[in-house]
């Protein structure tokens, strides 16, 4: 029996997700900890951030 794959769902950015992602950028909170409490993946927020061209995580 083959196992069944999780249905992708994408959801759109609201503009209470950017707010809240510029607050994480700013407050320099980790990238997998956003992830969780946005329910979105590393990969999502990392390009929301560049499209928005703000910092997000460390710099090296």
């Amino acid at each position: 029996m083959a196992k069944k794959t999780k249905k992708i769902v994408r959801r759109e950015y609201t503009a209470a997700d950017v707010k809240q992602l510029r607050a994480h950028s700013k407050a320099r909170t980790p990238v997998v900890k956003i992830a969780k409490e946005m329910k979105r993946t590393v990969g999502s927020l990392r390009q929301k951030a560049l499209s928005l061209a703000i910092p997000l995580g460390h710099v090296r």
